[in-house]
């Protein structure tokens, strides 16, 4: 449905981290790190809470200024068109008082369009189809955040970042978020996400980036990290030990 018609369109994966520093009221966050992040790679960020993974997915957005280090976007650095090819949801819904449509329809204006072909059929795909004039304030949390992965994919992004995406979601609201990164990823889409549901991580990503205190501990392939990780931090966490 989301085939990609837009190939004159700036690649700007692989991603590539390097040296990468934030500090923030002084305070060091993420500390030296580098990474990369392979074209059409579904990419899950774990660590425990506080690690930095949300920090890091915002940085690679353009919304936290680099105190050191860099990121090349396909051996570019961030600027606006690097940013209009990327789409953000956040753990936490945030959205307009209007119908679920008008939601849709405030993202068509901002790229100057008025065609709703688009809105309604990203609509029916997040199971949202029943919902169009239903104030998007009363819909449930599941519901809330399915209208903010529809309202991301109405961007047709090139990279699409999703920070604890179904955290706290019901059963199905879940499994139609899920079902929707993968058929995105197929289309083309590259992928980076934090969760800390790693039976998630499995179902989802081809890489994972293990991360600790603002450092990256490791960096390997999912099925490489969950079997036989490199990383005494990364078996702590995967064994659900408490990691100091």
């Amino acid at each position: 449905m989301f085939k990609d018609t837009h190939n004159h369109i700036l690649k700007i994966t692989p991603i590539k981290i390097l040296d990468l520093s934030i500090i923030i009221n002084n305070r060091l966050i993420l500390n030296n790190i580098s990474c990369e992040f392979n074209d059409g790679s579904i990419t899950a960020i774990l660590g425990p809470n506080g690690a930095g993974k949300s920090l890091l997915l915002q940085t690679i957005n353009g919304l936290i200024p680099i105190s050191n280090g860099k990121i090349l976007f396909n051996s570019k650095q961030h600027d606006k068109n690097i940013r209009k090819q990327q789409a953000m949801v956040f753990q936490t819904a945030v959205l307009l008082r209007r119908t679920v449509l008008g939601n849709m329809e405030f993202i068509n204006s901002l790229n100057n369009k008025t065609n709703s072909v688009d809105a309604k059929s990203i609509l029916q795909k997040v199971g949202l189809e029943n919902f169009m004039d239903k104030p998007a304030r009363l819909l449930s949390g599941g519901e809330k955040q399915r209208l903010s992965l529809a309202r991301a994919l109405l961007l047709k992004p090139k990279l699409l970042l999703l920070d604890e995406p179904t955290a706290n979601l019901d059963p199905y609201s879940l499994k139609l978020i899920e079902d929707t990164i993968l058929e995105e990823n197929n289309n083309g889409t590259s992928i980076i996400l934090t969760t800390h549901d790693m039976s998630q991580a499995k179902r989802l990503a081809s890489n994972i980036i293990f991360i600790n205190k603002g450092k990256v501990i490791e960096e390997n392939s999912s099925k490489e990290f969950f079997i036989k990780p490199k990383s005494v931090e990364a078996k702590k966490y995967i064994n659900g030990e408490i990691l100091l």
